[in-house]
């Protein structure tokens, strides 16, 4: 638990556990977290962040002083910040693991809890969930774009603030990508890190040879030399002379310009100069979409880094995501809103594959109701303690790659039409008709 992460919360979720307390409301309550649509541009998602999330969990608890501070606030009753000192999570969770394939209406998590707790936890849980989704989703399509290419990850400097760009680097690599420049992930995380410098490093000197030649001598290990400061050809001659003084660069990367021509042009002047085992990457305000066309092109590029576009999902950078209540004192419950109705009733979903193992369809059904297909649901905690191990980022990557192999073959080429079929079962079809009668 972070200092201060206990506040990042919405106000209504302390009025209302406010109001449950006061009630005498302490049932079980059992929320679940789902995707409503998928974005237009998103035929599928790739579950992410619930190792953050059960962490969360695992360490709620309200410090002294930060229920001083809530205090001091004016926000809260005195009398519901004192009750908040003994505030635990107790209760239960099942979810669907991370990289795993999900789609719209299908719970990536399920809490059971007394409803103050399983309230209170509502903005957080979303926070993680959504947020690392949403990247792993991204990160996913450039990994299907680009499956036999490096893929690092280049977007801290232009994540929307510090966490993101650490959780970015996490959920890009669950899904397939090789590696981050954001230190922290890699100390965090274990996460590979790879880069090379900026145009800043060449403008500094007076010469480019010479600023090559400062850089190899510094990283002698990480000679990756940064060729479109001014004019990327005649660099590559550079590089390629310099290679003749012992100093021989691992990889060039360009940042600017005709990506595909500068690439064909560079591995004619490398190879050449009998650096054939130089390495070109590429970067620059790419995202999925340029990726396919530079690799059917046929460019000869071995890597890409992945900035602005990924960690922001630029095309994509919001889920329409909910939390909502579908059990309360063992009753079933459901939310009619207009185009926002929920489905009832604690859930699960079965996967249904062919005999290649290609998943081609989905059913979403009520607890206890057995159906042909692979349960995705697993149990996470009960009684607020974990019963499910921490798994390693290793392990959920190679589940991602595992599930993304799985994709029909039109979801693999990223075309979202049609879309995949998330059935309704006869069970929880008729528990939904018997509460809208009753409502």
């Amino acid at each position: 638990m972070t200092p201060g992460e206990m506040f990042l919360t919405d106000l209504y979720e302390l009025t209302m556990v406010r109001g449950y307390l006061e009630a005498g409301m302490h049932e079980t309550a059992v929320f679940e977290l789902f995707v409503r649509a998928l974005p237009r541009s998103r035929g599928f998602l790739i579950a992410a962040g619930l190792e953050q999330a059960i962490t969360f969990l695992e360490g709620l608890r309200f410090s002294p002083a930060e229920l001083d501070e809530l205090a001091g606030s004016g926000a809260l009753a005195a009398g519901l910040v004192d009750s908040l000192r003994n505030l635990r999570f107790t209760g239960d969770v099942d979810a669907i693991p991370e990289g795993t394939v999900v789609f719209e209406n299908e719970p990536l998590l399920r809490v059971a809890a007394p409803i103050a707790e399983a309230q209170f936890v509502e903005t957080r849980l979303m926070n993680l969930i959504h947020f690392q989704t949403v990247i792993a989703s991204a990160a996913a399509r450039i990994v299907l774009a680009a499956p036999d290419h490096l893929l690092v990850d280049f977007g801290v400097r232009r994540a929307h603030g510090w966490e993101a760009g650490l959780y970015a680097a996490r959920a890009s690599y669950l899904a397939g990508f090789h590696g981050t420049s954001t230190v922290l992930a890699g100390i965090r995380f274990g996460i590979p890190l790879y880069g090379t410098m900026a145009h800043s490093y060449v403008e500094a000197h007076d010469d480019e040879v010479d600023a090559f030649r400062s850089f190899a001598r510094a990283n002698p290990d990480n000679v990756v030399f940064l060729i479109d400061t001014y004019d990327v050809e005649l660099a590559a001659h550079r590089v390629v002379a310099l290679a003749k003084e012992g100093i021989v660069a691992r990889a060039v990367r360009i940042d600017s310009g005709d990506l595909a021509q500068h690439a064909r042009r560079v591995r004619r002047i490398l190879d050449a100069g009998g650096l054939s085992a130089c390495s070109i990457f590429v970067s620059g305000g790419l995202d999925d979409h340029s990726l396919r066309m530079l690799v059917s092109s046929g460019a000869p590029i071995d890597g890409f880094g992945i900035g602005t576009r990924l960690d922001t999902s630029a095309d994509a950078p919001y889920l329409d995501c909910a939390y909502k209540l579908v059990e309360y004192a063992g009753r079933a419950r459901r939310k009619l809103s207009e185009g926002k109705k929920s489905w009832p009733g604690r859930k699960q979903i079965y996967r249904l594959s062919d005999e290649e193992g290609r998943m081609y369809a989905d059913t979403v059904t009520i607890e206890g109701d057995v159906l042909p297909g692979t349960p995705l649901l697993v149990p996470i905690m009960r009684g607020g303690r974990r019963v499910a191990g921490r798994e390693s980022l290793d392990r959920i990557r190679s589940r991602s790659r595992e599930q993304m192999a799985r994709l029909p073959e039109h979801l693999r080429l990223l075309t979202v039409d049609p879309a995949f079929p998330v059935r309704k079962s006869p069970a929880l079809l008729q528990l939904s008709a018997r509460l809208d009668s009753a409502a």
